[in-house]
């Protein structure tokens, strides 16, 4: 245990295509551990068998394919039916936020990270010390996940509509960290880590 720090809570969010799964890395190669909320709701989805039971009610067998989550059939679902995505979110989150707050029980570094697409929508940024927030231009973030994910323009543009609009999001934020391929993301996030060391002391 490491008591020259008291371990700070800090949240990071950003739309689809923002790039905050990359500013999360680079935390993570500074050593700062990083819990991934999309990752970790998909395992559950797959393992939970609570989880597991009520999603096969509610979407039927072919949310599940070998076993696997069917991610590309369910966002198809969901992302087209804001019922749909509500019940989802409503199944998913609560067990989510639980593994989160487990996540950070005994950590012994200065600062942990959650990172979460939905930190806001899912009133997940509860009890943290500070959110960063990730912004890029719509643009330049239609192309990423057109790029990334093999969808059409209009598939992205509906997807970043069932999300909060990214300028509420910023505003929420205690920093936010440019990715508009201008800035170099690295010595943003090293000036976020001295910052946070500080902090924590």
């Amino acid at each position: 245990m490491n008591f020259g720090f008291f371990m700070l809570k800090i949240g990071l969010t950003g739309g689809i295509g923002s790039g905050k799964t990359t500013v999360a890395n680079i935390f993570k190669v500074l050593g700062i551990p990083v819990f991934d909320a999309d990752t970790v709701a998909k395992n559950l989805m797959e393992n939970d068998p609570v989880l597991k039971k009520k999603l096969l009610a509610q979407f039927g067998p072919l949310v599940f394919e070998h076993d696997k989550l069917n991610r590309k059939w369910l966002a198809g679902i969901v992302f087209n039916d804001p019922y749909q995505l509500e019940l989802l979110n409503a199944m998913v989150h609560p067990i989510t936020l639980s593994a989160a707050e487990n996540w950070f029980v005994g950590m012994d570094k200065p600062y942990g990270i959650k990172e979460a697409a939905l930190l806001f929508e899912a009133g997940a940024g509860a009890g943290l010390d500070y959110i960063i927030g990730v912004f890029a231009p719509q643009h330049i973030r239609i192309q990423r996940v057109m790029q990334r994910d093999g969808l059409n323009r209009e598939e992205v543009l509906s997807r970043i509509d069932r999300q909060a609009s990214d300028t509420i999001k910023m505003k929420l934020c205690d920093f936010v960290i440019l990715n508009d391929d201008q800035q170099l993301l690295t010595e943003q996030v090293l000036a976020l880590h001295h910052k946070f060391l500080e902090l924590a002391k």
